[in-house]
């Protein structure tokens, strides 16, 4: 079983253990917003299970550079390719050097964009320039990234007690 951590403003954060959720109740840093049917028992304690807790305060660690990584790229671009505009899940995109390797581009943050494979072979080692291209926005490096991005399965489903928690960005069909 999984606990939902809502922010301190009732925002969705990130899914945890259920015994990171206890840990976290007993350290009195999060408070139990909906709770499962099953129980925890110890010798001396019973309880039910968290399904979704909210943090008590902001914790803000010392600020740092945003790390460049593959789910971060992704992130930064809207999971969007940056040459057709078209938003498609992770696993239909890719990295692009805007500069291509063999033209002595590097792999950082001014540099790779999200690409879907179709533009992506379009452009193949080419500038966007040389292949007639053009991209969406120049890359940068992000100072900030959204806390959490919740990419949600709906061929699985979640828990009930999430349901009032977690805002879907599609529609979803009424039984008839």
């Amino acid at each position: 079983m999984q606990t939902l951590v809502l922010t301190q403003s009732w925002q969705p954060h990130k899914i945890i253990p259920w015994q990171r959720a206890v840990c976290l109740l007993f350290a009195g840093k999060v408070e139990v917003v909906e709770e499962y049917d099953e129980e925890i028992r110890s010798v001396t304690l019973t309880l039910r299970m968290p399904a979704v807790v909210r943090l008590l305060r902001t914790f803000r660690g010392p600020a740092r550079a945003v790390k460049f990584s593959r789910i971060n790229v992704l992130t930064r671009d809207g999971f969007k390719c940056q040459y057709c505009g078209k938003r498609m899940p992770m696993h239909e995109l890719n990295y692009d050097h805007v500069v291509p390797r063999v033209q002595g581009g590097r792999t950082s943050w001014e540099n790779i964009v999200t690409s879907c494979y179709p533009c992506n072979r379009k452009k193949s080692n080419r500038t966007p320039e040389q292949a007639g291209m053009r991209l969406l926005a120049p890359p940068r490096r992000p100072k900030s990234l959204p806390i959490a991005v919740f990419r949600l399965d709906l061929r699985t489903s979640i828990p009930d007690a999430w349901a009032s928690w977690v805002y879907w960005q599609g529609a979803l069909e009424e039984e008839a």
